[in-house]
């Protein structure tokens, strides 16, 4: 079973994609903060990262860094409200593999 954490703040939001990938069959891990969204990647590589932009602790676009800076490959999807070409830009450039903006359907995700 693939395992899948989601970095997300929003509860509502967690809740929904959490939820939703859990019934498509997935494992799901749930990260409020980058510093957690770390700590879970170093305790073992999820094989998915889903990743918002706007975190409490720090920007996603940093986790994202650490996260390739320490040489792990997971795919990342970002998922943010933002919808600034130049953190999507930045984000691919950073190691994301796709994006998506909030709100969006989960079949899209």
């Amino acid at each position: 079973m693939s395992r899948i954490l989601v970095v997300e703040d929003e509860a509502r939001i967690a809740g929904f994609v959490e939820r939703g990938l859990r019934a498509a069959g997935y494992a799901v891990d749930v990260a409020e903060t980058g510093a957690a969204a770390l700590g879970s990647v170093r305790a073992g590589t999820p094989d998915l990262m889903v990743l918002d932009l706007g975190l409490p602790d720090r920007d996603g676009l940093e986790v994202l860094d650490a996260v390739r800076g320490e040489g792990h490959r997971m795919p990342v999807i970002i998922l943010t409200a933002r919808d600034d070409v130049g953190d999507k830009v930045r984000g691919f450039e950073g190691g994301a593999d796709d994006s998506l903006t909030k709100p969006f359907a989960f079949e899209e995700l």
